[in-house]
Formats: structure tokens, C-alpha cells, sequence
């Protein structure tokens, strides 16, 4: 279907940040063929959505997160993440089947749908069942098959997750109408060997696919590199061609100004979890650094298990004050730096050059945002508005692919009540 979005303000995030005023938007195709004040008189075969008091703007992109964790929000808190991982997350998702994977994901892209996320990077397993969630929802995003194996090598032909990964890429990799694409996912330094690493990188090399990796998110995982290895975690990977790739590095709280040289020089994206850090006691990236270094910086919720939900609009807020207060400088990390974050700088970082900003030409991601609550006024700022103001139960609509996911509180594409009724026989098994 054809949609005309009509007199709404929009809010391009293209490379001029312009903001257009009373302007209208034609989706045709599952493309914006058209934008500007006055574009949308021709409403032939078009579905008319009324923007007045409106702000439309690119969906966001959630760089990190674990979907199908949603089932373990509120199940392990208030303590460290090596505790919270081996000693509690672990021993539950080996019980874990297909059918929670799958349910547990539709729970958690109904939540993203409906706070204004568009597109996801996600790094779990039972990649299966989160595909068939991501193509029966609608929504965008890059998957992959976490990787995990402290076995020496060098062969490992008949190592299970390579072997999943690899038939996951096969199926997956453009799947959806091309809303589904693939990366290697080596979980970490502390769960994957050298070999390992190396391996995964030779593959993703065959295979042409990026790679999607925990970095440096601790200080235990930063200091037991330096003892093994001599180097950083991210000296590391750089030393093992892990880099050598397109890749993405979810954290990266610990990382050192020579590591942020090595991630620029290989056009590493960093993915800023401010919410998981804190509530693990991980600590504070120093992202700062980072945009200083020229480093392409994104946001991530990371799991609904460690943050404990996939709001954006609230790792957002955080992306921005967080660093503020930490530095006492007012300066740091603006609201219009935030934004970019969790949009066209999500966009660059998964390869997606065609989303992440409202152009002619580009796939019709997008979100409405209500201008019209009481806390969103006065308007004084745009960006101030967003960052500071804005809340993910301000999102009105959300469109992928020029298809509408999520509107005015009803889903379009996914049946509230069967997910809640499917949860429920879930935690009953997991938990009861």
C-alpha cells in the first residue's frame, strides 16, 4: 500500500539535519519517492495519515540487544555481570526451545514497534525462530548466531554453532524482502579461543557477512586479556584479523585511547549500552573519546535481562546526561549527538545506507512522534525535545518498508493476546 503522510514536521536527520515544517511525505512502494510541502496533493490509491501536530522522523536502530532475553527481564538483578551470566542466564537458556525463542522474540518486537524502533542487531541462538518473528512482524534487522568455544583447533568443521551459523547465513541472508540480513558472532574474548576467533573470521570472510561481537565490557575481561594475552581485548581482535571485517562491537566500556586508534583505522562502530552497563556495574564507556577519534558511535538497549526493557528513547537519554555528569561538562554528548546515535549512525554501522534518515530514495523507515503531550511543551528545541522529553509511549505510528507496524496502540502485524497467552505456558515451563 501507498501512503501519504500529510503536514507534519519532519525531521530528516540527512547530512544538512534539516527540519522541515508543515511538509508531507509519499511513500510508494515501500520507498520515500517524495517530500516537501505540497507533495502529497496527489492521493490516488494513497493511504492519507494526517501528521498535524506530528513529528516524523527516521525509526530508530538498536544496535545490541539479545530479543529473545525479554523472557528473563526481572528474573536476575542487582548483581555482576560474570554472576548474573554463568551463574543464572546460562543455566536458563539451556532449557530454552525453539518456540520460547520465537515467542520471546515477538514479545520483544512488540515492545520495539512499539516505542519507535525499526530495525535490530541481535546476537542469540535459536536463530531460526527470531528470523521467522522478524519476517512474520514486519521489522528490519541484522541477525546472528552467537558463537561460543574455548577448544584449541584448528579444526573446527564440525563445531556446532559454526555449523548452525553457517546454514543460518545460507537461509537467512537476505530473506524477508531483504529485511533480513546476517553476521558471525563471536560472543567474546572470554568465551571464544584464539582459533576460534580466527575461524569465524576466515568463514565471514567466505560467506561475505559482517561480524557482531561483545568488546572490553569489563574491567575483569579487560585485565584477564592483559594477563593471558599481554594486549587489550581489542588488540586482540585487531591481532587476529577479527577487524579485517565490518564489524560492529557492542560495549566497549574499557577500550584505551590505542585501542580506539586500531578501531578507527579498521572502521570499527562502537555500540554504546549505557542502561545494561550501569545496571551491571560494568562501568562507563568513554564515548567522548571515542566521537573525538572519529569513531562511528551507535546505541544499543543490549537484553531486556540487563537493561531491563528495549526502549531506546531511554538508553537515548542516558547516551547524552550520562556522559554530562560523569565529565561535569554540559557539552558532552549533545541531544543532536544522541539522535545520530541511534539513527543514521545505526544505519552506517549495520550497513544499511538506505535507512536511518528520511530521503527520497531510501526504504520508508519511520516513525510519528506525538508532539502534542502536555510534557513535550513548549517546543523550544527539537533535539532537547527527543532526547530529553520524549518517552517510547509517544510514538503514535511505526512504519517498515513502507508498511505500518504499529499504530495508535493497535499492532498491525502481530496478535497481542496469542503472544500473552504463549508467554505464559513459556515461564510456566522455565520458571515454574
Amino acid at each position: 500500500m501507498n501512503h501519504i503522510i500529510r503536514n507534519a514536521t519532519i525531521l530528516t536527520m540527512n547530512d544538512r539535519n534539516e527540519i522541515l515544517e508543515h511538509s508531507d511525505v509519499v511513500v510508494e512502494g515501500g520507498i520515500i519517492a517524495r517530500i516537501g510541502p505540497g507533495a502529497g496533493k496527489a492521493a490516488d490509491n494513497a493511504n492519507i495519515i494526517d501528521g498535524s501536530g506530528k513529528l516524523l522522523m527516521p525509526g530508530l536502530i538498536n544496535g545490541h540487544c539479545h530479543v529473545p532475553m525479554t523472557l528473563l527481564r526481572n528474573y536476575a538483578d542487582d548483581m555482576d555481570l560474570q554472576t548474573w551470566l554463568f551463574e543464572h542466564i546460562f543455566p536458563v537458556e539451556d532449557r530454552m526451545n525453539g518456540d520460547d525463542i520465537y515467542w520471546g522474540t515477538l514479545l520483544g518486537i512488540m515492545e520495539m514497534v512499539s516505542t519507535g524502533t525499526t530495525c535490530f542487531a541481535d546476537m542469540y541462538d535459536g536463530m531460526d525462530s527470531i528470523a521467522s518473528a522478524v519476517e512474520r512482524s514486519g521489522i528490519r534487522a541484522q541477525l546472528s548466531r552467537g558463537q561460543t568455544s574455548n577448544d584449541p583447533g584448528p579444526d573446527f568443521s564440525q563445531d556446532p554453532a559454526m555449523k548452525d551459523s553457517v546454514d543460518f547465513i545460507k537461509k537467512w541472508n537476505g530473506a524477508a524482502e531483504g529485511r533480513i540480513t546476517a553476521a558471525m558472532a563471536p560472543h567474546a574474548i572470554y568465551t571464544c579461543s584464539p582459533a576460534y576467533i580466527r575461524a569465524i573470521a576466515e568463514m565471514a570472510e567466505r560467506l561475505g557477512v559482517p561480524i557482531h561481537v561483545h568488546l572490553d565490557e569489563t574491567v575483569r575481561e579487560h585485565e584477564e586479556c592483559l594477563k593471558t594475552h599481554g594486549k587489550t581485548p581489542a588488540a586482540h581482535l585487531y591481532d587476529l584479523g577479527l577487524f579485517d571485517l565490518d564489524t560492529i562491537a557492542a560495549h566497549c566500556v574499557c577500550i584505551t585511547g590505542e585501542d580506539m586508534v586500531r578501531l578507527k583505522e579498521k572502521d570499527v562502530s562502537v555500540i554504546h549500552c549505557p542502561a545494561s552497563n550501569l545496571k551491571l556495574a560494568s562501568g562507563i564507556a568513554p564515548i567522548p573519546e571515542a566521537l573525538s577519534a572519529g569513531l562511528n558511535v551507535c546505541i544499543g538497549t543490549d537484553g531486556a535481562s540487563s537493561n531491563n526493557n528495549l526502549n531506546m528513547w531511554e538508553d537515548m537519554y542516558l547516551a547524552s546526561i550520562l556522559h554530562k555528569g560523569s565529565r561535569r561538562d554540559p557539552k558532552t554528548i549533545t541531544a543532536a549527538d544522541a539522535l545520530r546515535m541511534a539513527t543514521a549512525n545505526g544505519a552506517k554501522a549495520l550497513g544499511m545506507p538506505y535507512v536511518g534518515s528520511i530521503r527520497e530514495g531510501n526504504k520508508a523507515d519511520m516513525i510519528l512522534v506525538d508532539l502534542g503531550k502536555p510534557h513535550l511543551k513548549p517546543l523550544h528545541n527539537l533535539y532537547s525535545t527527543l532526547v530529553y522529553s520524549a518517552q517510547g509511549s509517544d510514538v503514535s505510528m511505526t512504519m517498515v518498508d513502507g508498511r505500518i507496524l504499529y499504530q495508535d496502540g493497535e499492532f498491525k502485524t502481530i496478535d497481542r493476546e496469542k503472544v500473552y497467552y504463549h508467554l505464559e505456558k513459556v515461564c510456566e515451563r522455565l520458571f515454574g
